[in-house]
């Protein structure tokens, strides 16, 4: 390796190991040898990169800010930093380990949902920068006219669902929208009111609302790519769809009536 190679090796290992650790401190001291004057120069880029990490992590995941403080949660994108530091160079793609990361965290663990919330907080940043799509009215005449199943319907994209034993819904929308009030939201908590979010995009807007029950099912159905008939085997005999279908439209959850095709794995949440 040449000698402008291993300076920039060590300057990324510089940025990206955790300050204080053996091997930071040994990366470091090697620096400081290839080039005497580095170390004022390296804290300055360790800086800046904790600096990038507190504000992407923030962009991404505000409530999870808000419900553990911003001293704790720049600490916890420092941390996030050094153990899964960015593969490219668009950070507003870097901070999907955030969930399990909180997941394993022994510190956060009195705060369980905590997890889950920050799933629903990684859909809706993920929903943001989804393709557009406009909806297709011409397209939902195929229901009438066609085999339903050779049909599927298409959801909005960034569509995901999350799960949870907790009132993950209510505790994302208490923070940003007010509703329902955050004490209502954490009076769910306590009693583990579980819910299941549904994340999409209408127009430029990523949303979030708790899935109906019987209305799971379909849409689970649907993400995985089932035909039409399918996706409806998996609802309860009192599901309208003909009514789901409508507000489905309605709120851009659904957006046209397309063939099916072999499903595509999806990094969803």
């Amino acid at each position: 390796m040449n000698m402008l190679m291993l300076q920039q090796q060590s300057l990324l290992d510089a940025l990206f190991l955790r300050p204080g650790s053996a091997q930071s401190d040994a990366v470091q001291h090697l620096h400081i040898q290839l080039e005497p004057r580095a170390a004022r120069g390296l804290m300055a880029y360790q800086a800046n990169g904790h600096a990038l990490a507190e504000r992407s992590l923030l962009a991404a995941y505000p409530v999870i800010a808000q419900l553990i403080g911003s001293e704790s949660f720049n600490a916890l994108a420092r941390d996030l930093w050094h153990h899964h530091p960015p593969q490219g160079g668009d950070l507003a793609r870097w901070g999907g380990a955030l969930p399990a990361f909180l997941a394993s965290s022994e510190q956060l663990a009195e705060v369980p949902c905590l997890a889950d919330v920050a799933h629903v907080e990684w859909a809706l940043h993920r929903a943001a920068s989804a393709p557009d799509a406009e909806t297709n009215l011409p397209s939902f005449a195929r229901l009438s006219s066609e085999d339903p199943e050779a049909l599927t319907l298409r959801l909005a994209p960034g569509t995901a669902l999350v799960t949870s034993a907790w009132p993950v819904v209510s505790v994302v929308t208490a923070h940003t929208a007010g509703e329902p009030t955050l004490a209502e939201a954490g009076r769910r908590v306590r009693d583990r009111v579980g819910e299941t979010a549904v994340v999409w995009r209408q127009g430029w807007r990523p949303c979030v609302a708790p899935c109906p029950a019987n209305a799971k099912g379909v849409l689970q159905a649907l993400l995985a790519g089932a035909a039409l008939t399918e996706a409806l085997g998996q609802v309860p005999e009192d599901f309208n769809f003909s009514d789901w279908l409508t507000q489905a439209v309605h709120s851009g959850l659904v957006t046209g009536v397309t063939d099916t095709t072999p499903p595509q794995p999806e990094d969803s949440p």
